[in-house]
């Protein structure tokens, strides 16, 4: 019974990333994407780049930067699920989930998965919560 409410948490997350990310890559028609995040004073970028494209999978790497040394970028790989409308986080730090069947002395945290695309989610609702403008329209405005 634990391991299917865990479960579905997990899916639930990796919907809603689903549905998070096609609205911010406009239902993935572009190989690349990028955003200037304002917040506060402080331009921050989110890069998003198809790493590789099937008619049912997209794999996607996910990126952070920051000019402020007080925040960590970070890098996210992501696979896109089309036809099953999910998104899940494959790496994190260019580091993966150890599978559930490997040894007790290569375990990490037992909910590490679950970790990582809820990061994914708060960053998602970071962009969606402080705007996230395409770099080029605000070039375009600067310019």
């Amino acid at each position: 019974m634990y391991k299917v409410l865990k479960t579905k948490d997990h899916l639930t997350t990796c919907s809603a990333n689903y549905s998070r990310l096609r609205k911010i890559l406009c239902d993935f028609k572009n190989d690349s994407y990028t955003f200037e995040i304002l917040n506060n004073d402080q331009k921050s970028l989110a890069e998003f780049t198809v790493i590789s494209r099937t008619p049912h999978t997209l794999s996607i790497e996910a990126k952070f930067k920051n000019n402020d040394l007080n925040l960590i970028n970070f890098l996210l790989r992501i696979n896109i699920y089309i036809d099953a409308k999910l998104a899940e986080v494959i790496s994190y730090q260019q580091e993966k989930p150890v599978p559930f069947f490997s040894p007790p002395q290569f375990s990490q945290s037992q909910d590490e998965k679950y970790q990582q695309n809820r990061i994914l989610s708060e960053w998602l609702e970071n962009i969606f919560t402080n705007g996230a403008v395409e770099a080029k329209e605000i070039n375009f405005l600067n310019g």
